[in-house]
């Protein structure tokens, strides 16, 4: 980050990563997400022109895999932003955490959790079967039940990110420092603690980001992120919010670029289609921002020619 702009890289979908700052996104990386039914015919790939070799990855491989390839190109990632669908996913947190790549991604809100005062207990041996293992006393919780105490407790603030088309973007937002639970984190924490036998059954705690505007009902968003509990809440709100510049550059990428509009059959067309409509919407954000611009260029009319190139 320099100054008050927050820089991010974002997983916006298995097949692509984006840089943004608060005023532009540019697709960085592509690559071909390519189910199991695919690759588990030969013949269909090998017509297809897809390399031999080419093996069917979970989105989450995939994104880490992207983010890979950014960093051997000596791009540095100040913060990893995603949607729910990666932030979910306790083999992608990992990852991006032995990368040593700090991150702010969406959750549902369904997700459990502990508190973070709370210890595990040793249940006292019996002497048959296997060694007791330990446990937390209570089971954990919803997010959303964590952010409805902290709400109950005044916890929720009032933070502006950016100017919307109708005036300062502001919402009510809390931190909160909490463990999170379920299989996929007991898994990973045993496997961090040597093994089943050799955990000490604590949680790893992490950072989760709340919003809950003032006129809801209930909370409309969640995060979580490996950055600390007391960093700067305005600049936890903005990386969360970052990806709303992908997403809305990414509809010119499909509505007015033709992204989506891929008709080809083979993996050097679709290569080839979206290193044209990456360059289009490349071109298009330096027009916008050429202050030597004599006015602001629009997005392409229409849903955009569809590609038939093979």
């Amino acid at each position: 980050m320099r100054g008050r702009v927050c820089r991010a890289v974002t997983i916006r979908s298995p097949r692509g990563s984006h840089a943004a700052t608060d005023t532009a996104s540019c697709p960085l990386n592509w690559q071909f997400y390519l189910p199991r039914e695919w690759t588990d015919e030969p013949g269909r790939c090998r017509r297809a022109g897809i390399p031999d070799g080419t093996v069917h990855q979970e989105k989450w491989r995939l994104a880490l895999s992207l983010r890979d390839n950014v960093s051997g190109w000596g791009l540095r990632t100040p913060v990893v932003v995603a949607d729910a669908g990666y932030g979910v996913s306790k083999p992608f947190r990992h990852g991006l955490e032995e990368r040593g790549l700090s991150y702010v991604l969406a959750l549902t809100g369904k997700e459990v959790a502990h508190e973070l005062n709370v210890e595990p207990h040793q249940p006292g041996y019996g002497g048959l079967g296997p060694p007791t293992l330990p446990r937390y006393r209570k089971a954990p919780r919803a997010l959303s039940l964590h952010a409805a105490e902290a709400a109950a407790a005044g916890r929720f603030t009032e933070v502006a990110w950016r100017q919307g088309s109708k005036g300062t973007m502001t919402s009510r937002f809390a931190v909160l420092a909490r463990r999170p639970a379920g299989k996929q984190s007991l898994a990973a924490a045993q496997a961090a603690g040597g093994g089943r036998n050799q955990w000490d059954g604590v949680l790893p705690a992490s950072t989760v980001l709340v919003e809950w505007p003032a006129d809801q009902n209930a909370p409309t968003g969640f995060w979580i992120s490996n950055l600390p509990p007391d960093a700067p809440i305005a600049d936890l709100v903005r990386w969360a919010k970052m990806r709303w510049r992908i997403e809305h550059d990414y509809r010119e990428l499909k509505h007015g670029l033709g992204l989506d509009h891929f008709e080809g059959r083979t993996w050097r067309g679709w290569h080839h289609h979206v290193t044209l409509v990456t360059a289009a919407q490349a071109f298009l954000t330096l027009r916008r921002l050429d202050p030597k611009s004599t006015r602001r260029p629009d997005p392409l009319p229409g849903p955009g020619p569809s590609s038939r190139t093979c």
